[in-house]
Protein backbone atom coordinates (compact mmCIF):
# COMPACT_ATOMS: atom_id res chain seq x y z
CA UNK A 1 0.00 0.00 0.00
CA UNK A 2 1.50 3.48 -1.07
CA UNK A 3 0.44 6.14 1.41
CA UNK A 4 2.01 9.98 1.40
CA UNK A 5 1.62 12.39 4.30
CA UNK A 6 1.11 16.27 4.01
CA UNK A 7 2.15 18.21 6.87
CA UNK A 8 0.79 21.84 7.38
CA UNK A 9 3.02 23.97 9.21
CA UNK A 10 0.54 26.55 10.33
CA UNK A 11 0.66 29.30 12.32
CA UNK A 12 -2.36 28.25 15.23
CA UNK A 13 -1.11 24.46 14.59
CA UNK A 14 0.28 21.59 12.73
CA UNK A 15 -1.80 19.25 10.68
CA UNK A 16 -1.11 16.02 8.91
CA UNK A 17 -2.93 13.95 6.66
CA UNK A 18 -2.59 10.40 4.79
CA UNK A 19 -3.70 10.04 1.80
CA UNK A 20 -3.66 6.65 -0.91
CA UNK A 21 -2.32 6.66 -4.65
CA UNK A 22 -5.72 7.68 -5.62
CA UNK A 23 -5.85 10.77 -3.07
CA UNK A 24 -8.53 9.71 -1.35
CA UNK A 25 -7.91 10.82 2.68
CA UNK A 26 -7.33 8.03 4.95
CA UNK A 27 -6.70 10.09 8.34
CA UNK A 28 -5.73 13.47 9.60
CA UNK A 29 -4.82 15.11 12.93
CA UNK A 30 -4.35 18.60 14.38
CA UNK A 31 -1.70 19.71 17.36
CA UNK A 32 -2.11 23.47 18.50
CA UNK A 33 0.76 25.14 19.72
CA UNK A 34 1.22 29.43 21.29
CA UNK A 35 2.24 32.30 19.50
CA UNK A 36 4.74 34.62 21.30
CA UNK A 37 3.88 38.60 20.97
CA UNK A 38 6.69 40.61 23.42
CA UNK A 39 5.39 43.45 21.87
CA UNK A 40 2.51 45.06 20.26
CA UNK A 41 2.33 44.05 16.91
CA UNK A 42 5.35 41.40 17.30
CA UNK A 43 5.00 37.70 16.08
CA UNK A 44 7.00 34.86 17.67
CA UNK A 45 6.97 31.26 17.91
CA UNK A 46 9.59 28.13 19.15
CA UNK A 47 10.18 25.82 16.38
CA UNK A 48 10.76 23.15 18.98
CA UNK A 49 6.86 23.25 19.34
CA UNK A 50 6.44 22.83 15.31
CA UNK A 51 8.59 19.24 16.01
CA UNK A 52 6.55 17.84 18.59
CA UNK A 53 3.54 19.04 16.80
CA UNK A 54 4.57 16.83 13.79
CA UNK A 55 5.57 13.85 15.79
CA UNK A 56 2.51 13.83 17.37
CA UNK A 57 0.66 14.35 14.35
CA UNK A 58 2.27 12.04 12.25
CA UNK A 59 2.01 9.23 15.00
CA UNK A 60 -1.12 9.73 15.40
CA UNK A 61 -2.33 9.38 11.77
CA UNK A 62 -0.70 6.37 11.55
CA UNK A 63 -2.69 5.05 14.25
CA UNK A 64 -5.91 6.05 13.00
CA UNK A 65 -5.16 5.10 9.43
CA UNK A 66 -3.57 1.72 10.98
CA UNK A 67 -0.64 1.89 8.54
CA UNK A 68 2.97 0.28 8.36
CA UNK A 69 5.71 2.14 9.18
CA UNK A 70 7.09 1.27 5.45
CA UNK A 71 3.40 2.00 3.78
CA UNK A 72 4.22 6.21 3.56
CA UNK A 73 6.11 6.43 0.55
CA UNK A 74 6.76 10.33 0.90
CA UNK A 75 6.22 13.13 2.81
CA UNK A 76 5.07 16.49 1.33
CA UNK A 77 5.72 19.74 3.37
CA UNK A 78 3.86 22.96 3.46
CA UNK A 79 3.63 25.80 6.41
CA UNK A 80 3.53 29.55 6.84
CA UNK A 81 5.31 31.58 4.39
CA UNK A 82 8.30 34.16 5.04
CA UNK A 83 8.54 33.18 9.40
CA UNK A 84 12.69 33.14 9.57
CA UNK A 85 14.48 30.37 12.13
CA UNK A 86 17.44 31.23 12.71
CA UNK A 87 20.39 28.63 13.43
CA UNK A 88 23.94 28.23 14.54
CA UNK A 89 26.81 26.27 13.65
CA UNK A 90 25.55 23.53 15.39
CA UNK A 91 22.07 23.93 14.36
CA UNK A 92 21.22 24.99 17.72
CA UNK A 93 17.63 27.84 17.29
CA UNK A 94 19.05 31.37 18.32
CA UNK A 95 16.24 32.88 19.00
CA UNK A 96 12.52 32.37 18.70
CA UNK A 97 11.59 32.66 15.34
CA UNK A 98 9.70 36.21 13.86
CA UNK A 99 6.61 35.20 11.62
CA UNK A 100 4.97 36.66 8.64
CA UNK A 101 2.41 38.52 10.57
CA UNK A 102 5.52 39.90 12.75
CA UNK A 103 5.26 44.02 12.05
CA UNK A 104 8.57 45.30 13.60
CA UNK A 105 10.63 45.96 10.15
CA UNK A 106 9.62 49.03 8.81
CA UNK A 107 12.88 50.66 9.19
CA UNK A 108 14.59 47.09 7.47
CA UNK A 109 11.90 47.81 4.29
CA UNK A 110 13.18 51.22 3.97
CA UNK A 111 16.68 50.07 3.84
CA UNK A 112 16.38 47.39 1.63
CA UNK A 113 14.60 49.62 -0.96
CA UNK A 114 17.44 52.29 -0.19
CA UNK A 115 20.77 49.38 -0.38
CA UNK A 116 18.51 48.11 -3.63
CA UNK A 117 18.47 51.81 -5.68
CA UNK A 118 14.67 52.43 -4.98
CA UNK A 119 11.57 50.12 -5.16
CA UNK A 120 11.66 50.02 -8.62
CA UNK A 121 14.69 48.45 -9.09
CA UNK A 122 13.67 45.96 -5.83
CA UNK A 123 10.67 45.16 -7.78
CA UNK A 124 12.60 44.53 -10.88
CA UNK A 125 15.73 42.07 -8.90
CA UNK A 126 12.63 39.93 -7.08
CA UNK A 127 9.40 40.91 -8.54
CA UNK A 128 8.19 42.39 -5.05
CA UNK A 129 8.65 45.04 -3.21
CA UNK A 130 10.48 45.33 0.42
CA UNK A 131 7.26 44.12 2.92
CA UNK A 132 7.03 43.72 7.19
CA UNK A 133 6.35 40.44 6.70
CA UNK A 134 9.11 39.09 4.41
CA UNK A 135 12.13 37.31 5.57
CA UNK A 136 14.67 39.43 4.10
CA UNK A 137 13.95 42.33 6.57
CA UNK A 138 13.83 39.97 9.42
CA UNK A 139 17.31 39.31 8.55
CA UNK A 140 18.32 42.34 8.90
CA UNK A 141 16.52 43.64 11.83
CA UNK A 142 18.27 40.88 13.41
CA UNK A 143 21.50 42.23 12.28
CA UNK A 144 20.72 45.99 13.32
CA UNK A 145 18.97 44.84 16.86
CA UNK A 146 20.18 41.56 18.25
CA UNK A 147 24.49 42.05 17.06
CA UNK A 148 25.44 39.21 19.21
CA UNK A 149 22.57 36.97 17.97
CA UNK A 150 23.33 37.80 14.11
CA UNK A 151 27.34 37.47 14.92
CA UNK A 152 25.90 33.37 15.91
CA UNK A 153 23.73 32.98 12.36
CA UNK A 154 25.14 30.19 9.94
CA UNK A 155 21.70 29.52 8.56
CA UNK A 156 18.56 31.41 8.01
CA UNK A 157 15.39 28.40 7.23
CA UNK A 158 11.54 28.96 6.75
CA UNK A 159 9.46 27.00 9.10
CA UNK A 160 8.37 24.20 7.17
CA UNK A 161 12.13 24.04 6.01
CA UNK A 162 13.39 23.79 9.64
CA UNK A 163 11.10 20.70 9.85
CA UNK A 164 12.34 19.47 6.63
CA UNK A 165 15.95 19.69 8.25
CA UNK A 166 14.69 17.75 11.04
CA UNK A 167 13.88 14.89 9.04
CA UNK A 168 16.41 14.57 6.45
CA UNK A 169 19.67 16.67 8.31
CA UNK A 170 19.80 18.85 5.08
CA UNK A 171 19.06 22.69 4.18
CA UNK A 172 16.28 22.62 0.72
CA UNK A 173 14.05 24.71 0.70
CA UNK A 174 11.87 25.34 -2.94
CA UNK A 175 10.98 28.14 -5.71
CA UNK A 176 7.21 28.98 -3.78
CA UNK A 177 8.34 29.40 -0.49
CA UNK A 178 11.96 30.84 -1.55
CA UNK A 179 9.15 33.71 -3.31
CA UNK A 180 8.18 34.61 -0.07
CA UNK A 181 11.76 35.53 1.53
CA UNK A 182 12.56 38.77 -0.68
CA UNK A 183 16.04 37.34 -1.80
CA UNK A 184 14.83 35.11 -4.79
CA UNK A 185 14.81 36.35 -8.51
CA UNK A 186 11.87 34.94 -9.16
CA UNK A 187 11.71 34.88 -12.83
CA UNK A 188 15.19 32.82 -12.52
CA UNK A 189 13.91 30.97 -9.72
CA UNK A 190 17.27 30.89 -8.12
CA UNK A 191 18.96 33.49 -4.91
CA UNK A 192 19.50 36.82 -6.22
CA UNK A 193 23.08 37.53 -5.84
CA UNK A 194 22.81 41.23 -7.18
CA UNK A 195 20.47 41.68 -4.16
CA UNK A 196 22.61 39.50 -1.56
CA UNK A 197 25.72 41.50 -2.59
CA UNK A 198 23.50 45.10 -2.25
CA UNK A 199 22.36 43.89 1.51
CA UNK A 200 25.83 42.55 2.31
CA UNK A 201 24.47 38.64 2.64
CA UNK A 202 26.15 35.46 2.21
CA UNK A 203 23.52 32.93 -0.18
CA UNK A 204 25.61 30.49 2.12
CA UNK A 205 23.37 31.43 4.94
CA UNK A 206 20.29 30.29 2.10
CA UNK A 207 19.07 27.43 1.15
CA UNK A 208 19.32 24.94 -1.56
CA UNK A 209 16.40 26.05 -3.89
CA UNK A 210 14.36 23.00 -5.56
CA UNK A 211 11.20 22.66 -7.47
CA UNK A 212 8.16 21.79 -5.55
CA UNK A 213 7.75 18.19 -6.72
CA UNK A 214 11.55 17.16 -6.21
CA UNK A 215 12.74 15.01 -3.93
CA UNK A 216 15.03 16.59 -1.60
CA UNK A 217 16.28 13.87 1.13
CA UNK A 218 14.98 11.06 3.22
CA UNK A 219 14.40 10.20 6.42
CA UNK A 220 17.88 9.90 8.97
CA UNK A 221 17.27 6.67 11.27
CA UNK A 222 16.42 9.24 14.38
CA UNK A 223 13.60 10.86 12.45
CA UNK A 224 12.21 7.93 11.39
CA UNK A 225 12.49 5.97 14.83
CA UNK A 226 10.71 9.15 16.31
CA UNK A 227 8.01 9.58 13.90
CA UNK A 228 7.28 5.36 13.89
CA UNK A 229 8.45 5.54 9.44
CA UNK A 230 11.38 3.86 7.62
CA UNK A 231 14.67 5.60 5.97
CA UNK A 232 12.91 5.02 2.48
CA UNK A 233 10.29 7.63 2.96
CA UNK A 234 11.39 10.54 0.54
CA UNK A 235 10.61 13.99 1.47
CA UNK A 236 10.24 16.71 -1.67
CA UNK A 237 10.29 20.03 -1.60
CA UNK A 238 6.84 20.92 -0.84
CA UNK A 239 5.20 24.31 -1.07
CA UNK A 240 4.75 27.41 1.11
CA UNK A 241 1.15 27.11 2.63
CA UNK A 242 -0.33 29.24 -0.39
CA UNK A 243 0.78 27.72 -3.33
CA UNK A 244 0.18 24.44 -1.10
CA UNK A 245 -3.59 25.59 -0.75
CA UNK A 246 -4.12 26.63 -4.42
CA UNK A 247 -2.83 22.67 -5.66
CA UNK A 248 -5.24 21.26 -3.39
CA UNK A 249 -7.78 23.53 -4.86
CA UNK A 250 -6.30 22.32 -8.40
CA UNK A 251 -4.97 25.95 -9.21
CA UNK A 252 -2.35 24.65 -11.81
CA UNK A 253 -3.73 25.80 -15.06
CA UNK A 254 -4.75 28.94 -16.92
CA UNK A 255 -7.34 30.92 -16.13
CA UNK A 256 -8.37 29.33 -12.78
CA UNK A 257 -8.56 31.52 -9.42
CA UNK A 258 -8.87 30.64 -5.53
CA UNK A 259 -9.86 32.58 -2.96
CA UNK A 260 -9.37 31.34 0.55
CA UNK A 261 -11.01 32.78 3.60
CA UNK A 262 -9.01 31.84 6.52
CA UNK A 263 -7.21 33.78 9.43
CA UNK A 264 -5.65 35.61 6.22
CA UNK A 265 -7.36 36.22 2.95
CA UNK A 266 -5.58 34.72 -0.37
CA UNK A 267 -6.60 35.23 -3.99
CA UNK A 268 -4.13 33.51 -5.90
CA UNK A 269 -4.25 33.15 -9.89
CA UNK A 270 -2.06 30.27 -11.97
CA UNK A 271 0.07 32.11 -14.78
CA UNK A 272 2.24 29.85 -17.64
CA UNK A 273 4.38 33.17 -17.77
CA UNK A 274 6.02 36.54 -15.13
CA UNK A 275 3.25 39.02 -14.54
CA UNK A 276 4.71 41.16 -12.13
CA UNK A 277 3.02 44.35 -10.95
CA UNK A 278 5.17 47.25 -11.35
CA UNK A 279 3.30 49.19 -8.53
CA UNK A 280 4.10 46.36 -6.13
CA UNK A 281 0.28 45.83 -4.68
CA UNK A 282 -0.01 41.87 -5.71
CA UNK A 283 3.31 39.32 -5.18
CA UNK A 284 4.34 37.86 -7.80
CA UNK A 285 6.04 34.41 -6.99
CA UNK A 286 7.16 30.83 -8.06
CA UNK A 287 4.05 28.78 -8.16
CA UNK A 288 4.30 24.86 -7.10
CA UNK A 289 4.01 23.82 -10.45
CA UNK A 290 7.10 23.25 -12.26
CA UNK A 291 8.82 26.19 -14.50
CA UNK A 292 4.92 28.16 -13.57
CA UNK A 293 4.10 31.32 -11.73
CA UNK A 294 1.58 32.92 -9.67
CA UNK A 295 0.40 36.11 -8.68
CA UNK A 296 -1.27 36.62 -5.18
CA UNK A 297 -2.87 39.40 -2.99
CA UNK A 298 -3.25 38.81 0.58
CA UNK A 299 -5.15 40.08 3.37
CA UNK A 300 -3.95 39.84 6.69
CA UNK A 301 -7.18 39.70 8.71
CA UNK A 302 -9.86 37.99 6.59
CA UNK A 303 -11.46 35.31 8.62
CA UNK A 304 -9.80 36.81 11.48
CA UNK A 305 -11.70 39.95 11.55
CA UNK A 306 -14.84 37.57 12.00
CA UNK A 307 -12.82 35.63 14.42
CA UNK A 308 -12.27 38.64 16.30
CA UNK A 309 -15.92 39.82 16.39
CA UNK A 310 -16.96 36.31 17.96
CA UNK A 311 -14.51 36.00 20.53
CA UNK A 312 -14.57 39.67 21.93
CA UNK A 313 -18.18 41.14 21.60
CA UNK A 314 -20.42 37.97 20.56
CA UNK A 315 -19.35 35.50 23.98
CA UNK A 316 -23.67 35.53 24.67
CA UNK A 317 -23.60 33.83 21.18
CA UNK A 318 -21.11 31.36 21.71
CA UNK A 319 -22.56 30.31 24.76
CA UNK A 320 -25.94 29.93 23.32
CA UNK A 321 -23.74 28.10 20.39
CA UNK A 322 -22.83 25.98 22.76
CA UNK A 323 -26.03 24.84 24.18
CA UNK A 324 -27.45 24.23 20.70
CA UNK A 325 -24.46 22.33 19.89
CA UNK A 326 -23.93 24.10 16.74
CA UNK A 327 -21.23 26.61 15.71
CA UNK A 328 -21.31 30.29 17.09
CA UNK A 329 -20.14 31.54 13.58
CA UNK A 330 -23.60 29.71 11.81
CA UNK A 331 -25.73 31.78 14.70
CA UNK A 332 -23.69 35.16 13.83
CA UNK A 333 -24.02 34.34 10.05
CA UNK A 334 -28.33 33.53 10.40
CA UNK A 335 -28.89 37.12 11.95
CA UNK A 336 -26.34 38.67 9.08
CA UNK A 337 -28.33 37.15 5.92
CA UNK A 338 -31.99 38.75 7.44
CA UNK A 339 -30.29 42.08 7.20
CA UNK A 340 -30.31 43.46 3.94
CA UNK A 341 -26.88 43.54 1.13
CA UNK A 342 -24.66 46.15 1.67
CA UNK A 343 -26.20 46.35 5.65
CA UNK A 344 -28.01 49.44 5.57
CA UNK A 345 -25.01 51.29 4.40
CA UNK A 346 -22.22 50.19 6.64
CA UNK A 347 -19.21 49.62 5.84
CA UNK A 348 -16.04 47.40 7.82
CA UNK A 349 -12.10 47.86 7.16
CA UNK A 350 -10.56 44.57 8.29
CA UNK A 351 -7.15 46.09 8.71
CA UNK A 352 -7.10 44.77 12.21
CA UNK A 353 -3.55 43.53 11.67
CA UNK A 354 -2.13 46.53 9.21
CA UNK A 355 -2.30 45.75 5.63
CA UNK A 356 -0.72 43.92 2.89
CA UNK A 357 -2.75 43.92 -0.25
CA UNK A 358 -2.80 46.00 -1.84
CA UNK A 359 -1.90 49.10 0.62
CA UNK A 360 1.12 47.23 2.28
CA UNK A 361 0.44 49.65 5.23
CA UNK A 362 1.24 47.78 8.47
CA UNK A 363 -0.24 51.47 10.20
CA UNK A 364 -3.85 50.85 8.82
CA UNK A 365 -6.68 50.16 11.31
CA UNK A 366 -9.60 47.94 11.34
CA UNK A 367 -13.11 50.20 11.48
CA UNK A 368 -17.06 50.45 11.09
CA UNK A 369 -17.61 53.52 9.12
CA UNK A 370 -21.42 54.12 8.82
CA UNK A 371 -22.74 53.03 12.29
CA UNK A 372 -26.42 54.30 13.12
CA UNK A 373 -28.71 53.76 15.98
CA UNK A 374 -30.37 51.20 13.47
CA UNK A 375 -27.48 49.42 13.34
CA UNK A 376 -27.69 45.73 14.87
CA UNK A 377 -25.48 42.77 15.91
CA UNK A 378 -26.62 41.19 12.31
CA UNK A 379 -25.60 44.33 10.51
CA UNK A 380 -22.54 44.32 12.22
CA UNK A 381 -21.63 40.78 10.98
CA UNK A 382 -22.46 41.01 7.47
CA UNK A 383 -20.63 44.35 7.45
CA UNK A 384 -17.70 42.41 8.10
CA UNK A 385 -18.11 39.63 5.51
CA UNK A 386 -18.78 41.89 3.37
CA UNK A 387 -15.61 44.24 3.71
CA UNK A 388 -13.35 41.28 4.05
CA UNK A 389 -14.51 40.03 0.54
CA UNK A 390 -14.43 43.50 -0.80
CA UNK A 391 -11.13 43.78 0.30
CA UNK A 392 -10.12 40.54 -2.18
CA UNK A 393 -12.05 42.45 -4.49
CA UNK A 394 -8.93 44.30 -4.66
CA UNK A 395 -6.78 41.82 -5.40
CA UNK A 396 -8.90 40.19 -7.82
CA UNK A 397 -9.07 44.17 -9.85
CA UNK A 398 -5.97 44.33 -9.93
CA UNK A 399 -5.39 40.46 -11.38
CA UNK A 400 -7.75 41.68 -14.41
CA UNK A 401 -6.22 44.38 -14.98
CA UNK A 402 -2.96 43.45 -15.79
CA UNK A 403 -4.77 41.41 -18.04
CA UNK A 404 -4.62 37.90 -16.61
CA UNK A 405 -7.73 36.10 -17.35
CA UNK A 406 -9.77 34.49 -14.50
CA UNK A 407 -12.24 32.19 -15.80
CA UNK A 408 -13.08 29.86 -12.94
CA UNK A 409 -13.30 31.16 -9.23
CA UNK A 410 -12.82 28.20 -6.41
CA UNK A 411 -13.67 28.90 -2.82
CA UNK A 412 -11.86 27.92 0.01
CA UNK A 413 -11.04 28.17 3.92
CA UNK A 414 -13.56 28.75 6.68
CA UNK A 415 -15.58 31.30 4.37
CA UNK A 416 -16.24 28.55 1.93
CA UNK A 417 -18.13 26.35 3.90
CA UNK A 418 -20.76 29.24 4.97
CA UNK A 419 -23.18 29.07 1.76
CA UNK A 420 -24.54 32.70 3.07
CA UNK A 421 -20.45 33.96 2.53
CA UNK A 422 -20.18 31.85 -1.09
CA UNK A 423 -22.93 33.96 -2.23
CA UNK A 424 -21.43 37.14 -0.81
CA UNK A 425 -17.87 36.36 -2.52
CA UNK A 426 -20.21 34.86 -5.97
CA UNK A 427 -22.23 38.56 -5.55
CA UNK A 428 -18.86 40.93 -4.42
CA UNK A 429 -16.25 39.13 -7.45
CA UNK A 430 -19.72 39.41 -10.37
CA UNK A 431 -19.07 35.77 -11.01
CA UNK A 432 -19.73 32.50 -10.29
CA UNK A 433 -18.03 30.58 -6.96
CA UNK A 434 -16.66 27.02 -7.26
CA UNK A 435 -16.17 24.67 -4.63
CA UNK A 436 -14.15 21.40 -4.57
CA UNK A 437 -14.50 18.13 -3.20
CA UNK A 438 -11.97 18.72 -1.06
CA UNK A 439 -11.29 21.55 1.70
CA UNK A 440 -8.19 19.98 3.23
CA UNK A 441 -5.64 22.42 1.61
CA UNK A 442 -2.19 22.50 2.13
CA UNK A 443 -2.09 19.73 3.64
CA UNK A 444 -3.48 17.74 0.38
CA UNK A 445 -2.08 19.58 -2.07
CA UNK A 446 1.47 18.57 -0.46
CA UNK A 447 0.58 15.29 -0.12
CA UNK A 448 0.27 15.46 -3.78
CA UNK A 449 3.25 16.70 -4.71
CA UNK A 450 4.54 13.74 -2.57
CA UNK A 451 2.78 11.12 -5.20
CA UNK A 452 4.29 13.02 -7.77
CA UNK A 453 7.56 13.22 -6.33
CA UNK A 454 7.89 9.54 -5.57
CA UNK A 455 6.53 8.48 -9.08
CA UNK A 456 2.84 8.41 -8.21
CA UNK A 457 1.48 10.59 -11.41
CA UNK A 458 3.71 12.36 -14.06
CA UNK A 459 3.06 15.83 -12.69
CA UNK A 460 1.01 17.67 -10.68
CA UNK A 461 -1.40 18.48 -13.08
CA UNK A 462 -1.73 14.81 -14.03
CA UNK A 463 -2.43 14.30 -9.94
CA UNK A 464 -5.00 17.02 -9.71
CA UNK A 465 -7.16 16.15 -12.37
CA UNK A 466 -7.18 12.52 -11.33
CA UNK A 467 -8.42 13.84 -7.28
CA UNK A 468 -9.71 17.15 -7.53
CA UNK A 469 -13.58 17.71 -9.04
CA UNK A 470 -15.78 20.75 -8.53
CA UNK A 471 -18.57 19.90 -6.32
CA UNK A 472 -20.83 22.52 -5.74
CA UNK A 473 -21.79 26.19 -7.99
CA UNK A 474 -22.89 29.43 -6.40
CA UNK A 475 -24.35 31.62 -9.40
CA UNK A 476 -24.48 35.10 -8.82
CA UNK A 477 -27.20 37.42 -7.91
CA UNK A 478 -27.04 40.29 -10.08
CA UNK A 479 -29.08 42.48 -7.64
CA UNK A 480 -27.01 42.25 -5.05
CA UNK A 481 -24.20 42.49 -7.72
CA UNK A 482 -25.34 45.67 -8.95
CA UNK A 483 -25.16 46.92 -5.54
CA UNK A 484 -21.46 45.97 -4.84
CA UNK A 485 -20.28 47.45 -8.08
CA UNK A 486 -21.53 50.54 -6.60
CA UNK A 487 -20.55 49.88 -2.53
CA UNK A 488 -17.14 48.73 -3.77
CA UNK A 489 -15.56 51.87 -5.01
CA UNK A 490 -17.13 53.61 -1.72
CA UNK A 491 -14.89 51.08 0.67
CA UNK A 492 -12.02 51.71 -1.80
CA UNK A 493 -12.34 55.77 -1.24
CA UNK A 494 -12.41 55.15 2.73
CA UNK A 495 -9.22 53.67 2.98
CA UNK A 496 -7.41 56.70 1.08
CA UNK A 497 -9.54 59.00 3.11
CA UNK A 498 -8.38 57.59 6.30
CA UNK A 499 -4.58 56.79 5.29
CA UNK A 500 -3.07 60.18 6.93
CA UNK A 501 -5.59 59.38 10.28
CA UNK A 502 -4.04 55.88 10.44
CA UNK A 503 -0.47 57.14 11.05
CA UNK A 504 -1.28 59.56 13.46
CA UNK A 505 -3.33 56.78 15.42
CA UNK A 506 -0.32 54.47 15.04
CA UNK A 507 2.15 57.39 16.24
CA UNK A 508 -0.04 57.80 19.55
CA UNK A 509 -0.05 54.03 19.97
CA UNK A 510 4.24 54.51 20.02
Amino acid sequence: MAVYLGIDIGTSGTKTLAIDAQGNILASATAEYPCYTPQPLWSEQDPDDWWKAVVTTVRKVMQLAKLKPGDVRGIGLSGQMHGSVFLDKQNRVIRRALLWNDQRTEAECREIEERAGGRKKLIQMVANPALTGFTAPKILWLRNNEPKNYAKLAKVLLPKDEIRRRLTGGYATEVSDASGMLLLDVAKRQWSRPLLSKLELDESLLAECFESEDVTGTLTKEAAAELGLTTHCGVVGGAGDCAAGAIGNGIVGTGVLSTSIGTSGVMFVHSDEVKIDPAGRVHTFCHAVRGKWHMMGVNLSSGGSLQWFRNQLCQDVVAEAKKKKIDAYQLLGDEAEKTPVGADGLFFLPYLSGERTPHADPDARGCFVGLTLAHTRGHLTRSIMEGVTYSMRDSLAIIRDLGVPVKQIRASGGGSRSPFWRQIQADVFGQKVSTINSDEGPGYGVALLAAVGCGEYKNIQEACAATIRIVRETPTNKPAAKYYDRGFPVYQQLYRSLKDDFQSIAALAK
